[in-house]
């Protein structure tokens, strides 16, 4: 009788969790459909060329957010080619060459440390940095350099946890094939770690698409269309700048949800150019 009991128990407290985690997934897909709809629905209606290929002008009274779509690609270019050497360097050299585990440890902590820090304190440290001190002007450059010690510690962390999941033996077997300590990293742990890899660089394109706060103090306000290399020292805003100068000091609330559009479109090209690559690389 006490089975009994306890198995209507059992089934009664498996089917009450399953139906609690369906609750919690339909709420959450819901939110998301709903959030994306109604972004879709504010901001694709204002979507034209004019606004996708001009450049605000407040003389002739005309708004056009090519400066910043460009802006925001220099921005995630400079980022990226600056933060990737440094970031799976780092962890390649903490996972498979250090010797001094406390000194890993140490590491370790400070990057889940650097990774919980808001934003606005970054952008300070850039301004204050690279802006002040070192002289450069409020631009791509300063922008992305600030990102860089924004992103970097989560670069770090995913390849490192990435590079633990390779299983020992497979080392061991490269190892005792005559395959060098190199070629055994390169070959053998970054091909069976590349998923690791490139869900950390989505994720740090993802925040770099989507950071204002620090570029605020060092990528500048500027909506004016530049070209790379002038981009780099001229102030220059973003995407997600552009939107908060739109909403809050122009008021223009439909061209901000046209920006919030594209942001989401941009990040979704973005994933999907680097899983693709991923996979690539995976194969070679």
């Amino acid at each position: 009788m006490n089975g009994q009991t306890l198995s209507l128990r059992r089934r009664v407290y498996n089917r009450g969790m399953r139906a609690l985690m369906w609750l919690c997934a339909g709420l959450t897909c819901a939110l998301l459909v709903f959030l994306i709809g109604y972004i879709f629905c504010r901001g694709i209606p204002g979507l034209t060329w004019e606004l996708l290929s001009g450049q605000t002008s407040y003389i002739k009274n005309t708004i056009g957010i090519l400066s910043n779509i460009l802006n925001t690609l220099y921005i995630v270019l400079v980022a990226m080619v600056i933060v990737l050497p440094l970031g799976v360097g780092a962890a390649i050299y903490l996972t498979e060459y250090a010797e001094n585990r406390r000194l890993v440890s140490l590491v370790e902590f400070a990057a889940e440390t650097l990774t919980g820090i808001p934003s606005i304190i970054f952008g300070l440290v850039g301004m204050l940095f690279f802006v002040q001190k070192m002289n450069l002007q409020a631009g791509v450059l300063a922008g992305g350099l600030t990102l860089v010690v924004m992103i970097l510690p989560t670069i770090l962390r995913t390849t490192q946890e990435s590079l633990k999941t390779v299983p020992q033996s497979y080392r061991e077997g490269a190892l005792g094939l005559g395959a060098g300590k190199w070629r055994m990293v390169r070959t053998v742990v970054l091909s069976n770690a590349i998923d690791g890899i490139v869900t950390g660089c989505i994720l740090a394109v993802g925040r770099i698409v989507g950071e204002s706060a620090a570029l605020l103090y060092t990528a500048g306000f500027g909506l004016v269309l530049n070209d790379f290399f002038t981009a780099l020292h001229s102030s220059s805003a973003t995407l997600t700048v552009a939107l908060y100068v739109y909403v809050n000091e122009r008021g223009e609330t439909a061209v901000a949800f046209s920006i919030a559009t594209i942001l989401m479109l941009l990040t979704l090209l973005i994933n999907l150019s680097a899983v693709f690559l991923g996979r690539k690389l995976k194969k070679n």
